[in-house]
C-alpha cells in the first residue's frame, strides 16, 4: 500500500512538471495526454486544445511518487489546505528550490530560521498548491 500525492492542474501540468524538475530535480516517470487515452476512459468531447492537458504523469521527487493530471471533468480549483514539505541538507539547498518557484507565488512566511530549522519558507506557488521547503535542522 502507498499513499500517493496527486496534483490536479487547469491546463498548466506541463509547465509545473518542468518547474518541479528544475526546483527539485524531479524525474518524468510516465507522462500521457489525453490524446494518448482511450476514448472510452473518459466521456467528454475534447477540444484541440485539452487533446494536448496531461492525462496522466508520475513524477519522482526524492524518492516521493506524484501523480498529476489536467482536470478537464470540472473548473480548477487550488487547494492550500493539503501541502508538501520538501526537507533538504542546507539552507542553501533550500533557497537554491526556494528561487526556482517563487516566481508567481504568494509568500506565507519568508525564508527565516526557527527553533527547528535553520532556513524555512512557506509558499503557494504559481499554480495553486502550497510548499513548505526547509532543513530539518538548525546548524546548516
Amino acid at each position: 500500500m502507498a499513499v500517493v500525492p496527486n496534483f490536479h492542474f487547469g491546463g498548466k501540468c506541463r509547465e509545473a512538471i518542468e518547474l518541479y524538475k528544475k526546483a527539485f530535480g524531479a524525474e518524468i516517470l510516465c507522462l500521457l495526454q489525453y490524446k494518448d487515452a482511450k476514448i472510452e476512459d473518459f466521456d467528454k468531447p475534447l477540444t484541440d486544445e485539452q487533446k494536448d492537458f496531461v492525462y496522466h504523469a508520475e513524477i519522482l521527487i526524492a524518492k516521493q511518487r506524484i501523480m498529476m493530471a489536467d482536470n478537464i471533468d470540472m473548473p480548477f480549483v487550488p487547494s492550500t489546505s493539503l501541502f508538501l514539505t520538501m526537507t533538504m541538507e542546507t539552507k542553501e539547498e533550500v533557497m537554491r528550490a526556494f528561487n526556482v518557484m517563487k516566481n508567481g507565488c504568494t509568500i506565507i512566511y519568508p525564508p527565516h530560521s526557527t527553533t527547528y530549522s535553520s532556513c524555512t519558507v512557506n509558499f503557494i506557488d504559481k499554480y495553486g498548491f502550497r510548499w513548505v521547503i526547509m532543513t530539518e535542522q538548525t546548524e546548516r
